[in-house]
């Protein structure tokens, strides 16, 4: 493994241990040459995955990519680290179970949406409304009403100076 900090290819693993999920094996390492520690992270990959775009260009997928979009819609939300990183092994454990070895950047969206669904509402409106490319107001009142419960909760309508929307009983 070459040495982020001086690039010298010869590197030591001093300590390794599997993850909390088990899903993947976390190295120490240190580098020979300059004496740096960094941390390096093995996953299990069972396929080839590529990005369909919109436009239909390919590219490699990156799961960094995919886990730094979640944790963006869940900043400042009550969800730890492990959880984005057992909902990001999740998605890719799903598209590797497919058998598809092409992914529509579409499908990878709803994947998403699905998983920040059950765990954050607030995660999940965020990376909607950037998924989604929301431009009106109305699209966010689309998609709040997709997480009410169809037991007669409604919104009410928006009000100037009002903190945002609250669910309400309907009479």
């Amino acid at each position: 493994m070459r040495c982020p900090f001086c690039g010298h290819e010869d590197t030591q693993v001093k300590d390794s241990r599997p993850t909390e999920d088990g899903a993947a094996i976390r190295r120490r390492r240190v580098c020979s040459s300059c004496g740096q520690r960094f941390t390096t992270v093995e996953r299990v990959q069972l396929r080839e995955l590529w990005v369909i775009k919109s436009d239909g260009r390919r590219a490699p997928f990156e799961r960094e990519k995919l886990a730094r979009s979640i944790r963006i819609a869940l900043r400042k939300r009550p969800v730890d680290e492990e959880r984005v990183e057992r909902i990001v092994s999740g998605l890719v454990r799903k598209l590797e179970a497919s058998g598809d070895t092409e992914v529509p950047t579409a499908r990878l969206g709803e994947l998403a949406l699905d998983a920040l669904r059950t765990v954050d509402a607030v995660g999940f409106v965020r990376f909607a409304s950037v998924y989604r490319d929301f431009r009106e107001a109305e699209d966010f009142t689309a998609i709040l009403r997709s997480l009410l419960p169809p037991d007669g909760d409604d919104l009410p309508a928006a009000e100037g100076g009002a903190a945002g929307p609250r669910r309400t009983k309907a009479p």
